[in-house]
């Protein structure tokens, strides 16, 4: 399976089904509106009618989708996903939804220990203790490895 089905799956049916209504109610408004007004519209075949009233709504179904999936995938990287949910529909112009994927956190990774979902960067685990990365054994930051000195206290770190 391809990662834009994994990520595609994120999106709650409930998103498609509110982008299907508001796609289905422009969907009348379109066909049935403009069409019986204009002379020369009645004219058209119903297929170019058809597919004249179904552009419009499509934007909408796209929003809806992409606001399903930033609530999705903010509550699985841990962050505030009904601020970011609000931002992402309510701010126009896509500014919401770009500024998600600008700001949004890495994903949390299971503890080796636990299991529980940490943080990216935590050297320790919040539920057990457990050590998630190396840490100094002076001051107990995180270190990355090859590192040969603490950039938070300067100790010698050894084999770290």
């Amino acid at each position: 399976m391809s990662r834009f089905r994994r990520e595609m799956k994120l999106v709650p049916w409930v998103a498609w089904l509110i982008g299907g209504c508001v796609w289905l109610g422009f969907f009348l408004l379109m066909f049935l509106l403009p069409f019986s007004k204009d002379p020369e519209l009645r004219n058209w075949p119903l297929v170019a009618r058809a597919f004249l009233a179904a552009l419009p709504g499509l934007p909408f179904v796209a929003w809806a989708g992409l606001a399903g999936y930033v609530n999705q995938d903010a509550r699985r990287r841990g962050m505030r996903y009904v601020m970011w949910t609000l931002l992402a529909t309510f701010i126009p112009n896509a500014i919401g939804i770009i500024l998600y994927f600008i700001l949004r956190d890495p994903l949390l990774a299971p503890c080796p220990n636990c299991g529980a979902q940490a943080r990216q960067g935590y050297a320790f685990c919040q539920n057990c203790g457990a050590a998630l990365t190396q840490v100094c054994p002076k001051c107990r930051h995180a270190v990355e490895p090859g590192w040969s000195h603490c950039v938070s206290c300067g100790a010698t770190l050894g084999a770290a």
